[in-house]
């Protein structure tokens, strides 16, 4: 592997962790696909650092699990919004 995506795969999950971020928000912040971050935590990363790579893993699941959440808050500020511009 080369050297420049190992280090890519450490920064990445380094900033999913301090920043609880999801995928999306990583993937933006380095300028690369969702593909490319979750293949660098979950296959990259985890034969370079098992233990950051399993500490991303965590932040993400949770992110994961309550994406349906944040996408209806999303959802319902849209309508909220929507309603003043008349």
């Amino acid at each position: 592997m080369k050297d420049y995506i190992e280090e890519r795969a450490v920064s990445i999950a380094n900033y999913i962790i301090d920043n609880n971020a999801t995928v999306r928000q990583t993937a933006k912040a380095f300028g690369v696909s969702k593909s490319t971050v979750h293949k660098d935590v979950t296959d990259r990363l985890a034969q370079i650092n098992p233990t950051l790579a399993a500490q991303a893993r965590k932040v993400l699941d949770v992110n994961k699990s309550e994406r349906h959440i944040r996408g209806g808050l999303a959802t319902r500020e849209k309508y909220l919004h929507k309603g003043h511009q008349d």
